[in-house]
């Protein structure tokens, strides 16, 4: 299935618009991975700040207790 896509625009300064003109730049692939970088690293954040979150109840379960119920799941399949 094709992905639909949207227009994201971004006003820069008129020399920055010369210099990608010079030297042949395509800024739409450039761009387009900054965002998704960004996004990846926000996404992250989030999950390790949930992750720090669940730390404290987490360390209240035993090794045995996970041990105990990952074997239960598997005698139950």
């Amino acid at each position: 299935m094709r992905q639909q896509c949207v227009t994201v625009s971004t006003k820069i300064p008129k020399q920055l618009k010369e210099k990608i003109q010079r030297y042949r730049i395509k800024p739409a692939g450039i761009l387009r991975k900054a965002l998704e970088d960004e996004v990846k690293k926000r996404e992250l954040e989030e999950l390790k700040e949930e992750i720090d979150k669940l730390k404290p109840i987490l360390e209240k379960v035993s090794l045995e207790d996970i041990v105990k119920s990952i074997r239960d799941d598997r005698d139950n399949r």
